[in-house]
């Protein structure tokens, strides 16, 4: 089974967590290995754990076709306070 685009990742994320900003890079030689910034209002009150496990869920079947996954999960806030611009600004 061949792995999934960053397109791919990028829609579905978007979709299942209705994120405001999603960036999916390609992480290493493997074609398999993503690096994932998630910026999501559903975040809110959640703990690393718990944000991880919601994106996870998110890329449901699609996760058994990733090698490596390497997450990035923040709130809005934490997006603004870290890059000091606005989601609008960052799309």
């Amino acid at each position: 089974m061949a792995a999934p685009s960053a397109e791919e990742l990028r829609e579905r994320l978007e979709r299942r967590l209705g994120a405001e900003l999603v960036q999916v890079e390609a992480a290493g030689a493997c074609p398999g290995s993503f690096r994932l910034l998630v910026v999501s209002a559903s975040f809110r009150g959640r703990r690393l754990l718990e944000r991880h496990r919601l994106v996870n869920e998110a890329l449901g079947e699609e996760l058994g076709r990733i090698h490596a996954l390497e997450q990035r999960t923040l709130t809005p806030e934490q997006w603004r306070e870290e890059s000091g611009r606005d989601l609008q600004q960052s799309a």
